[in-house]
């Protein structure tokens, strides 16, 4: 037995060499590939489903996500890319005063967007020390890209509701940055 072990040893050692487990020669991780969904939209009797070809396809926005969980806790900022809610919206029909916007998620969670806020108004902002303070221009937006590459499923992928800005210093209520975005309907 005392014969074997080296042989042994050099065996797995070489097998390790072969299969790549030493750490050796370690190459770089390629971008992810999109994530599959589908985005709906409802307005009244007028349905649009979008792919993640038709939604990269359109117009974007690109700016900062700065977001506060309701216990505190930050996330961001990050570099973000996406469809302005009112665009796709527009995709569907016209939007009024007197509608408001039902995002849904996959999960279940859903937050209502009265038309103000549709339009970017009637958040409350922070600064980094979490102190109000007046709203900038903001502009909501189905995120499909965060920090450059496509947003991930641990992160609301492919598609999340956010609350962005032109610059990476304010932060906004995270409450209404639906993950995992499927449906926004019109009512």
């Amino acid at each position: 037995m005392k014969r074997l072990m080296p042989a042994l040893c050099i065996c797995l050692l070489a097998v390790a060499c072969i299969c790549g487990c030493t750490g050796a020669g370690e190459t770089a991780v390629a971008a992810p590939e999109p994530l599959p969904g589908n985005l709906t939209i409802l307005h009244g009797g007028t349905e649009v489903v979008l792919d993640w070809d038709d939604i990269t396809a359109m117009p974007a926005f690109e700016g900062y996500g700065y977001s506060v969980s309701t216990v505190g806790i930050k996330s961001g900022p990050f570099a973000v890319k996406g469809v302005p809610l009112t665009d796709l919206i527009a995709l569907a029909g016209d939007f009024g005063p007197e509608n408001r916007v039902w995002v849904s998620a996959t999960d279940g969670y859903l937050w209502v967007f009265d038309a103000d806020q549709v339009d970017g108004e009637g958040f409350i902002t922070f600064d980094d020390n979490l102190k109000e303070v007046p709203a900038p221009p903001l502009t909501i937006i189905i995120m499909y890209e965060q920090d450059g590459l496509p947003v991930t499923y641990e992160y609301g992928g492919p598609f999340r509701m956010v609350v962005a800005t032109a610059t990476p210093d304010i932060i906004t209520e995270g409450s209404s940055w639906v993950k995992w975005v499927d449906t926004i309907e019109v009512r």
